[in-house]
């Protein structure tokens, strides 16, 4: 017997016109504008995952990023996700249920690694340090000698604060109390002096939007012998199908076997990303890096403005700006992005409401961007002061 098929429901069908977005000038925590030529590479005609050309291209891919951290890591690959993705591949190959995991939290992303370790069952202890300071090697080897992690977990780069963690040293008193060394480098990667074998980092992950000049969209993730050991001993699984490690290097090893569709477009961008760079010469990025972050930093102190982290422990990727007395710091922000199409970030967790995040990463970290950034807090950041409500009212 015939059944009738219920007419279809207009219900959610939308009439659209072909996206359109506005250009962007993105100065914030992340994404950074990508290069153009990554946005080439992007636009390019897909090919399977499996094709033997997009085969070669993944060793490349691996290869650069190797030279990017400074590692000879054999596990090294970009994660299918965001650089959240490739946070949670460290602790979910890593950590066992009951596992000692000592955080160093001196940040939003501290906190957040405190979490993510907690959720696969871990006994998360932590050391804490206020927003904008880093750890000393005293402080580090006190909590090792206090806790006896079976991981250490840190951010070298701290997005929500623009400090730099000094990594001298940490490796070696992880080794003298035999514990992984992991490492947040989400905000480093490709803009920062990294060197993950002389620093005896063990596990570090990144992401595609920052120093790479990539959309977001991939996360970088290497994984030393160490850290190979202690998931080859693992007594069960790794509790993330999608995000373990065992399995992926199957496809991202010398077997190829398949795990799952590969993003292959943003791989694509990825490879013109790392390819640029290599190009440069990761000397000459970090140098680029550190002459725009001393320039803007130079121009805020001429105007009055203060930075929240002391200068030898500054991010040249993310600098943290304190909004001044009488200033609606939202309403500034708003201003820069309708008026002239300029992102930058506000705090978060601590420093919400008391900074500006600004960022000079990858393809953005150009005196233009910094002389441009300069000029219009010059010109129009006294209109905001209290003196001048009602233009802070207009703009938010």
């Amino acid at each position: 017997m015939a059944t009738s098929t219920p007419p279809v429901s207009d219900r959610h069908r939308l009439n659209l016109g072909p996206i359109a977005t506005p250009d962007r000038l993105l100065l914030g925590p992340g994404p950074s504008n990508a290069h153009p030529t990554v946005l080439q590479a992007l636009s390019r005609t897909p090919i399977g995952h499996l094709d033997p050309l997009y085969v070669a291209l993944m060793s490349e891919v691996q290869e650069l990023l190797r030279y990017v951290w400074q590692t000879d890591n054999r596990l090294t690959l970009p994660m299918s996700g965001t650089g959240s993705a490739a946070m949670e591949a460290t602790l979910a190959n890593m950590v066992e249920p009951g596992d000692t995991v000592l955080v160093a939290v001196k940040g939003y992303f501290g906190l957040r690694l405190q979490d993510m370790a907690g959720r696969y069952r871990a006994d998360v202890r932590t050391i804490e340090k206020p927003w904008g300071e880093a750890f000393s090697l005293e402080e580090i080897e006190a909590g090792l000698k206090e806790h006896r992690p079976k991981i250490l977990a840190m951010v070298h780069a701290e997005t929500s604060t623009g400090v730099r963690q000094p990594m001298e040293g940490i490796g070696d008193l992880c080794r003298q109390y035999d514990c992984l060394l992991l490492l947040d480098t989400v905000t480093s990667l490709g803009a920062v002096p990294l060197f993950l074998d002389d620093w005896k980092v063990d596990l570090a992950y990144s992401c595609s939007q920052k120093g790479l000049s990539c959309p977001p969209g991939l996360g970088p993730f290497t994984m030393g012998p160490r850290a190979e050991e202690k998931l080859a001993a693992r007594s069960g699984k790794v509790p993330n199908w999608y995000l373990d490690v065992s399995l992926l290097n199957q496809y991202w090893g010398s077997d190829r076997v398949y795990h799952h569709t590969a993003p292959v477009n943003m791989n694509f961008g990825m490879r013109e990303a790392l390819r640029l760079i290599a190009e440069e010469g990761l000397d000459n990025v970090w140098e680029r890096h550190r002459r725009n972050a001393e320039r803007l930093w130079s121009g805020l102190e001429a105007l009055g403005l203060q930075c929240h982290v002391p200068a030898e422990l500054r991010l040249p990727t993310l600098t943290t700006v304190r909004i001044p007395e009488g200033v609606d710091g939202k309403a500034f922000t708003l201003h820069l992005l309708n008026k002239h199409g300029i992102e930058v970030g506000g705090g978060l967790g601590a420093l919400a409401g008391k900074v500006w995040r600004i960022g000079l990463m990858g393809y953005n970290s150009r005196e233009e961007n910094v002389d441009l950034l300069l000029n219009l807090l010059e010109q129009e950041l006294p209109a905001f002061r209290s003196a001048a409500p009602a233009v802070a009212a207009a703009a938010a």
